[in-house]
This record gives structure tokens, sequence and C-alpha cells, in this order.
């Protein structure tokens, strides 16, 4: 049993209205994802969601259960989604082996048991980012690879918001119970994601910035289209984002980041558009 894990309990909006900056951060932020030969887990309240991710350098590591869904294996009525950010690395489940490169995915459904995390080579480790949210059914494991995925293209230099969407775990690609992970890319010159900003009550969201140079920042926006609240957030870190609160963010360079969804309903579309001069 795994006992490296924190619970985010789920705040309303009335409730947020009140948070300083420290407040917002301790609540929303998991600023340590991609810890080193170790599993990490962040429970939210929202859904049931839940996030981490792993770095195996001097050894594998297995996939174990946590306190918090008091079942013997992990994904007994769960769903898994793993995307690798980093070098080659392989995903052994129940003795059947997924080989993940750089920006591959691998699906997992509900029952499996025994599933390990490696990397080819300790000098260039494989970086795999994890969520996992509730199951109702079981459905096949599946790798997604680059040419697997959905892609759209969104947005316009003149806005400063061009960007490549890519789509992974969504049930076009993959069968899934709730579960829905993706790739936003911002192409150079352009710094805004999700904006136009929106809001989907029947999901929640978490973000996950990745490729944000050393030196600079994005700054996360959340909360009510009418009450903004906003993070300032630095590479490899997560954010939650509550099914009310818009998600959207600009960074002081080009970056990448990885979404991932569950709630209601599987309708990629289902999102209520917030008017840019309305937002305050």
């Amino acid at each position: 049993m795994n006992n490296n894990y924190e619970v985010r309990y789920a705040s309303s909006p009335e409730a947020v209205k009140q948070y300083d900056t420290e407040a917002l951060r301790n609540e929303f932020l998991v600023e340590n994802v991609m810890t080193k030969d170790t599993l990490k887990w962040v429970y939210s309240h929202y859904d049931r969601y839940m996030v981490s991710g792993v770095v195996p350098v001097t050894k594998s590591i297995e996939l174990e259960s946590i306190d918090p869904l008091k079942s013997e294996n992990f994904l007994d009525r769960r769903e898994l989604g793993i995307i690798n950010i980093g070098d080659t690395g392989t995903v052994t489940v129940d003795g059947n082996s997924y080989t993940l490169e750089h920006k591959e995915a691998l699906y997992l459904g509900q029952g499996n048991k025994k599933v390990v995390f490696s990397s080819k080579s300790a000098n260039n480790p494989a970086q795999f980012y994890l969520n996992s949210t509730p199951a109702h059914k079981a459905f096949p494991n599946k790798k997604i690879g680059i040419n697997d995925v959905e892609v759209v293209e969104l947005g316009a230099p003149e806005t400063a918001n061009a960007r490549t969407l890519r789509k992974y775990i969504v049930n076009s690609v993959v069968d899934v119970c709730q579960l829905q992970m993706g790739m936003t890319t911002l192409k150079e010159g352009s710094v805004w994601n999700t904006m136009p900003a929106h809001v989907h009550d029947r999901r929640m969201e978490v973000y996950f910035y990745i490729e944000v140079p050393e030196d600079q920042a994005v700054c996360h926006f959340m909360g009510q289209p009418n009450e903004t609240r906003h993070i300032w957030m630095a590479n490899n870190q997560a954010v939650i984002s509550p099914p009310w609160s818009i998600h959207s963010g600009s960074g002081t360079s080009n970056y990448t980041f990885i979404w991932g969804m569950a709630g209601e309903n599987l309708d990629y579309s289902d999102m209520d558009t917030c008017k840019i001069n309305e937002l305050r």
C-alpha cells in the first residue's frame, strides 16, 4: 500500500473568493508532480480525480493502491491515463509490456492488477505523467502513438493564441469510462491558452504545464468568469480546475500543457464559452 499521497477537498466558489495567494496555491497547485523513483498522488474530491508523475531512475516502480481507494489493486475500480514526456520507457501491465517513446500515451482500463514503470536509460529516463478516474466498466488497454492522436489547430498569431491541440485519450480514439487527456502546444510568438475561456459545469479539469523555459513562467487563470483569480506556475507543475472555474493561462514564452478531464459526459465540445470582454 502506497502511503505517499495527499487529499485535496472540494471548495465552493464562495469560499474561493476569500482565498489569498497562499490559500489558492495550497488548494489547487500541485508543485511537485514528477518525482524520482516514487509515486506521490494528489487525490482530488473533484470527481475523485487523481494526479501523479514518476521518473524511474535507479529502479522500476510498481503502481500500488492508496488507502482512500480501499481496494487491493489501484485499478480495481479505476482507469488510468499515462503520457510519457521524457525519454523511452516501458509500462508492464500484468506481464504485457508497452514501450512509450517521447509524447506517446497508454490507456489502462479497470481491472488490471500489476503495473510497473521503468526507463530504458537511467541517464535519460522516462517521465510518466499519470491521471486516474473512477471507472464503471473494463475497457481494453491501448497504446496511443503520435500518429494515433486527433490534431486540431486553434487560435491565431494576431490574438497570440495560435496552438496545436492533440487529443490522446478521448472516446473517438479509445474506449473510456470518463477519463480524457490531451496535449496543447503554443506556437512561437503565442502565449494564451484556452482563450476565449470557458467553463463546463459537467466536468472538472487538470492542467499540467510542461516545456516552460527555466527562466519563464505561466500565469494560470481560474475562478468564476466574473470573479477570476490567478496562480503563477513553473515548469512541470499542475493545477486543479473545479467545474465552476475557467481554466486559461498566459505565459512569458510559448509552452505546452497536458489537459485531463473527468465528469458527467465524454462530449469534448460541451462547454460554456465566456466572452473575453465580460471577464472580471
